[in-house]
């Protein structure tokens, strides 16, 4: 009986041409891309800073009057 081989896709070429395509894909994908302005970045970057510092101060306070209560309250109710 005479064996047929089958004949495999190579690996290596096939990994290359999906490389190709998905790079092809991305670079049409970034043209499409609608890029702030730098006055917009520049807004964008001050509001999130600004509310990063009122939530830290936030959370701060939170954390302050909850260690008074929690750890000092108790304290002074065990004794």
């Amino acid at each position: 009986m005479e064996q047929t081989q089958v004949a495999r896709p190579n690996p290596t070429a096939s990994f290359v041409s999906r490389a190709i395509g998905f790079l092809t894909s991305v670079r049409a994908e970034m043209q499409k891309v609608n890029w702030p302005t730098r006055d917009e970045l520049i807004k964008a970057t001050r509001m999130v800073v600004g509310l990063s510092i009122v939530l830290g101060i936030i959370i701060g306070l939170l954390d302050l009057a909850l260690q008074l209560i929690l750890v000092r309250g108790i304290a002074l109710i065990a004794r």
